[in-house]
């Protein structure tokens, strides 16, 4: 006579499992047919993990059920319930050679990209770059920072936001995002004490790493914090990048201004639009008498823009309130302060001529 399905279960409930309960009593056998005298069924663990361990388990039943009177054979298979596990997503690595390509391109979705440099450093260029980021997303418009400042990186502080981004595959960066702005910096990738000590063909790289890998999505504008200067990051933005134009930040000091006329003429000579200028530090006004005083000379960026027959954008004062909003990680911009309002006149006249 041959066996039943019940004399099978029956020598299954004997099988106890390490966390309590039987194959039976925790329901885990599937498929469970009687050949002849050959018995086939199927464990299935509760995970792809939990089935790795059970598989001595596995090879103790099928031994025993081979073993019961009118059993000539057990076939038993070991699966798992629901998908295996996924293996970690790839390491993502920033920096390296840069890859070929025919010519100037632009990221997917990405209507236009703005450059904002400066000739030198300590003019406030990415102050400026993170409240105009934030002044575009509050009048409407899809705005992506690109923080292109591979030696000295400030948006994740200015923004507020510093992680690593994610990454499913080891070569799409999926951004980050703060106050209605999509972020990437090199900061996120980096601790931020450490510094970046590379040689140009890294720069470029990481800078085409950034702009190509990146899931930037459908934006109106890309704004690129440019580090100061006239250097490698800036050549390899202007001659690989389809660029809408550069927009040029200067404090009135001549200092400042020597330099900004390099920042100019390296745009000039790149075939890149200058949009426009933006004055910083204009003046200083004294919050208890409200008297202006200009710290650092008078109209010096605004006479530049005249000459150069482009527009001065802008002309904003030496602000406390902006110093701290940057430092705690929230631009001015996001409030409703005169400063903010001034950010958003500038906003405002880039949306109005077709700039962003």
């Amino acid at each position: 006579m041959g066996i039943s399905k019940a004399q099978v279960e029956a020598a299954l409930d004997r099988f106890a499992l390490p966390d309590g309960g039987t194959l039976i009593s925790r329901d885990m056998i599937r498929a469970l047919a009687i050949e002849g005298d050959v018995v086939r069924f199927v464990i299935e663990a509760p995970s792809a993990a939990i089935a790795q361990q059970m598989e001595p388990l596995r090879k103790a039943v099928e031994a025993a059920v081979s073993q019961l009177d009118g059993v000539s054979r057990a076939s038993v298979v070991l699966t798992a319930h629901g998908p295996a596990e996924k293996p970690p997503a790839p390491s993502l690595k920033i920096g390296g050679h840069p890859k070929p390509q025919d010519g100037p391109t632009k990221p997917s979705g990405v209507q236009r990209i703005l450059a904002i440099g400066s000739g030198k450093g300590g003019v406030g260029k990415s102050t400026v770059s993170a409240n105009l980021a934030v002044a575009l997303a509050k009048a409407g418009r899809k705005v992506g920072l690109l923080d292109a400042d591979i030696y000295g990186p400030s948006q994740p502080r200015m923004m507020g936001i510093n992680k690593r981004p994610a990454s499913p595959d080891g070569k799409t960066i999926i951004p980050l995002h703060a106050h209605g702005v999509t972020l990437m910096s090199i900061g996120f990738m980096l601790d931020e004490s450490k510094a970046v000590i590379w040689r140009g063909p890294m720069l470029m790289g990481a800078l085409q790493q950034m702009l190509g890998q990146v899931e930037w999505g459908e934006l109106d504008v890309l704004l690129v914090d440019l580090p100061p200067g006239t250097g490698d990051v800036q050549l390899t933005l202007c001659t690989k990048t389809q660029l809408t134009g550069a927009i040029v930040v200067s404090t009135p000091q001549d200092v400042a201004l020597l330099d900004a006329r390099k920042a100019l003429n390296m745009f000039e000579t790149l075939k890149t639009p200058v949009l426009g200028l933006i004055e910083n530090m204009s003046m200083f006004i004294c919050p208890d008498c409200g008297a202006e005083h200009e710290i650092f000379g008078q109209g010096g960026v605004a006479a530049e823009a005249q000459k150069m027959g482009v527009p001065l954008l802008g002309a904003l004062p030496i602000d406390l309130e902006t110093r701290l909003a940057g430092d705690g990680g929230t631009p001015i911009a996001v409030g409703d302060s005169p400063m903010a309002q001034a950010y958003a006149r500038i906003a405002q006249g880039l949306i109005r001529g077709g700039m962003a």
